[in-house]
């Protein structure tokens, strides 16, 4: 269990507007929804699917990095992989076993197959929207293992968006929609304490010494 006076001792040392901001956000942060990435070639791609991750309240994404391994462009990312829990994965087949295991539903995007149109996407599942790489796509492994494939109406010429752009069109509506049901969607009490607690620690310099000196005193 986290330490509530531990948590309410450190935001005191925060500003005001900080910690109004922290409260705010940790209240419409959720798991109902994650996002997992495979393998996705272009960093800055990667990236930005964790900046919208934020923006729209989901706070844990996977990151499987089977064949392409890179490391998080800050400055895409604009300091958003500080918010979020990063899952990281070697393997496609470890990522589906663990995110299967939280009882997440496989939800395989992609613009070849007519199973689900976004507006028709139930919300009220627990679900984990995969996104391919840039060229290739999902793997057959995933697409074998999808529980559903979701696909983004489109009326132009071209017949995907890119990966980022995506994330960010499927997030905000299924987000918004979320919102509007009854589902207990946010994060549980506990699961806001350890967020408040490690948004404390990030960034509080020195927060080791502080909380060293918190329970030395007591």
């Amino acid at each position: 269990m986290t330490d509530i006076k531990l948590v309410q001792y450190l935001e005191s040392l925060l500003s005001e507007n900080r910690l109004k901001r922290f409260h705010q956000v940790v209240n419409q942060r959720t798991k109902h929804f994650t996002v997992a990435t495979e393998d996705v070639y272009q960093l800055h791609n990667t990236s930005a699917v964790i900046r919208s991750c934020d923006v729209f309240g989901i706070q844990e994404v996977n990151i499987v990095e089977e064949i392409n391994s890179k490391r998080i462009d800050r400055e895409i990312a604009m300091g958003a992989q500080k918010w979020v829990d990063l899952n990281r994965y070697h393997t496609v087949k470890e990522s589906l076993k663990d995110i299967k295991s939280k009882g997440y539903q496989i939800v395989a995007t992609t613009p070849h197959t007519n199973d689900c149109e976004l507006f028709d996407f139930d919300v009220t599942k627990k679900s984990c929207f995969f996104f391919g790489r840039e060229t290739e796509g999902l793997s057959k492994e995933v697409l074998d293992e999808a529980d559903m494939f979701l696909k983004i109406p489109m009326s132009g010429f071209t017949e995907s968006l890119n990966i980022s752009v995506s994330a960010a069109i499927i997030l905000q509506h299924v987000t918004s929609k979320l919102k509007k049901t009854n589902i207990d969607w946010r994060l549980t009490e506990e699961e806001q304490l350890e967020k408040r607690l490690d948004w404390c620690k990030k960034t509080l310099k020195s927060h080791e010494e502080i909380i060293e000196r918190f329970y030395a005193d007591k």
